[in-house]
């Protein structure tokens, strides 16, 4: 049995590329915040997750360039030897008192962050307890750790509170969620799954890398939206969506923090946060802590948005945030309406199984406080030619 034999019988993506529907690394010639240029051709960009549009913020920019002038490109090491520059260590002193935490450390991607941050924290008797939906990213980071892995139906506290009931109490538990969900938009019950942890003496672990930033008074994500934080053990996230830059953090308690510090492999095996994007993110929180106004027309956009998408009669799910998903439940159908869009100048992301579930496939958009009104009616207007030319319906969403 050769072990190349799955890659040559790999037909999805040859029938794809054949077919002109294939949607997958396209390359982005220029990017001008709301706008880019895709095979040569401006396009509308909702298809981004730079939410507050920080990452082409020239206060941004100018920090990320000071911070290579200053320190390099890359400092070539791990946070653990040669690595951590007395800048990393100002990001973290600056998330923890942001997120009001007593610690915060630093990675190099969010996808690193929950590999480290989890499989630290799973030993041979203690198990995770995640969404269904939950991120990749917190699937490989069980999967990287000792401990059991079980998960519960989407959004669904009485499965969750079924598999919680599973277990001795001496058994270490470990509930994992996204603040927001990343495709469809919608929120985690944290009150009713606060209130779980606390019955049957579990621990939980929020990732809300779509939340910090975007919710909250004060940007702080979903647990401050909930009115939670205190509840919550440990936040995760990345800086790669609404602080417009590259990497990700942890924060939590000290004893807890520094565990993850010097037993996460992703931290201590990685090279660390470049010093532009470390330069990036201290400026972005700033703007944050500053400019509230981002998030309200944020806020604004995303309601204007989502109701004239329900308006035109597609289905966009439960989404209570700037991610605005149109749901298709057609893998074939989903690519062809997304090829009819970049075609007239539309950038969205095409969302097919296993990023959810079969029968749930979806055009993921995603809109920006830098978008105008102008813009929007724009691409509402494409959307609704695109329609009517194609006959194309909103499919009905399964939760």
């Amino acid at each position: 049995m050769d072990v190349f034999k799955k890659c040559f019988d790999y037909e999805f993506v040859k029938f794809l590329k054949a077919n002109n529907r294939y949607p997958y690394f396209e390359p982005i010639q220029e990017r001008h915040g709301t706008e880019a240029t895709v095979r040569s051709k401006d396009v509308m960009m909702l298809g981004s997750n730079d939410y507050l549009g920080l990452s082409t913020d020239s206060r941004v920019v100018e920090a990320a360039l000071a911070a290579t002038v200053k320190y390099g490109t890359s400092v070539s090491g791990s946070r653990l030897l040669n690595g951590t520059l007395s800048l990393h260590e100002e990001l973290e002193e600056r998330l923890a008192r942001f997120l009001k935490r007593e610690k915060a450390i630093v990675f190099s991607t969010g996808y690193q962050t929950n590999l480290g941050t989890i499989s630290a924290l799973l030993g041979r008797n203690d198990v995770a307890i995640i969404d269904r939906n939950a991120h990749a990213s917190i699937v490989d980071g069980t999967r990287l750790g000792f401990g059991k892995l079980k998960r519960f139906k989407h959004n669904d506290t009485e499965d969750l509170e079924k598999i919680l009931q599973s277990f001795p109490e001496n058994i270490g538990k470990l509930i994992i969620v996204d603040g927001v969900y990343s495709m469809e938009g919608n929120l985690a019950k944290l009150k009713e799954i606060v209130q779980l942890k606390k019955k049957y003496k579990a621990r939980l672990l929020v990732d809300d890398a779509h939340g910090i930033g975007i919710l909250g008074e004060n940007g702080r994500g979903t647990c401050e939206h909930f009115g939670i934080e205190n509840e919550i053990d440990i936040i995760t996230g990345t800086f790669s969506k609404s602080f417009g830059s590259l990497g990700g953090f942890a924060a939590g308690d000290k004893d807890v923090i520094d565990y993850i510090k010097h037993n996460g492999r992703s931290m201590i095996f990685s090279a660390s946060m470049t010093p532009a994007s470390t330069a990036a993110v201290l400026m972005s929180l700033e703007v944050m802590e500053t400019e509230p106004g981002r998030r309200r027309l944020l806020q604004a956009n995303a309601e204007r948005f989502s109701n004239h998408l329900t308006d035109l009669g597609f289905n966009i799910g439960h989404s209570e945030t700037p991610i605005i998903p149109i749901y298709i439940d057609d893998t074939m159908r989903t690519f062809q309406f997304w090829q009819e869009l970049m075609n007239k100048g539309v950038y969205t992301n095409p969302i097919i199984a296993p990023a959810v579930p079969e029968g749930n496939e979806l055009l993921r958009t995603s809109v920006m406080a830098t978008h105008t009104e102008q813009q929007l009616n724009h691409v509402l207007n494409i959307l609704e030619d695109v329609t009517r030319e194609n006959g194309f319906l909103a499919g009905k969403v399964q939760v």
